[in-house]
């Protein structure tokens, strides 16, 4: 107990620092989330579940999740109900959020280079390379302006968008199952990866009571 409340008090102290400021470019908004990752990465000071939870901070104030949401459902947006709505976004923003996390562990000290910037009213691309020994690796974020703060609704991997590859692998999920069993199979997702940590929670059921 001693142990969580610890955890609790920290974290509040690090939300502080990463509430979304209103930042003079999208590239400034991108460093500064990344810097704060890769800060929390290089503390060891920290337990796991501390740096996770804290990395966790950070990506919930950086991703615009909502647009994300309406960009990978598509047409299946308008035809799901409100309840859908709101449960898909709770259930793909934790699951990126896992994914992310996996994706980061195994960060070894790679360089991020800010290469070019794009703005089209209220939405920009942001160009990175991640640098390491043997490769370069290019990462452009896609963000939108929401009422003077950038947030990120995609990235972009190698020239692979993240929204457009889970778009047609969900639509497909949707076709054969409905909105439910897309959301069903989001939750496996997400328990099987709590699962293999050990460490939060699994996801709540979309059947229980709030």
């Amino acid at each position: 107990m001693i142990k969580k409340y610890a955890l609790y008090f920290l974290l509040s102290l690090f939300s502080a620092a990463v509430t979304a400021d209103q930042f003079s470019t999208p590239t400034d908004r991108v460093k500064d989330s990344v810097e704060k990752v890769i800060t929390v990465l290089k503390d060891k000071s920290h337990s796991t579940e501390e740096r996770w939870a804290m990395i966790g901070l950070v990506i919930n104030d950086s991703f615009d999740f909502r647009s994300m949401s309406q960009s990978v459902l598509a047409t299946n947006w308008k035809k799901a109900t409100p309840e859908e709505r709101q449960q898909f976004v709770v259930f793909f923003s934790q699951y990126l959020e896992d994914t992310y996390r996996t994706k980061i562990e195994a960060y070894t000290n790679q360089k991020v280079e800010y290469t070019g910037e794009t703005i089209r009213g209220k939405r920009a691309v942001v160009e990175t390379l991640i640098i390491t020994d043997s490769t370069e690796i290019p990462v452009n974020y896609k963000l939108k302006n929401n009422d003077g703060n950038w947030f990120a609704y995609d990235v972009v991997i190698e020239g692979v968008s993240l929204v457009s590859n889970y778009r047609s692998t969900f639509a497909a999920i949707v076709k054969n199952d409905g909105m439910d069993g897309l959301l069903l199979d989001i939750q496996g997702r997400i328990n099987k990866y709590k699962a293999s940590q050990k460490e939060v929670p699994a996801a709540k059921n979309i059947n229980e009571d709030s």
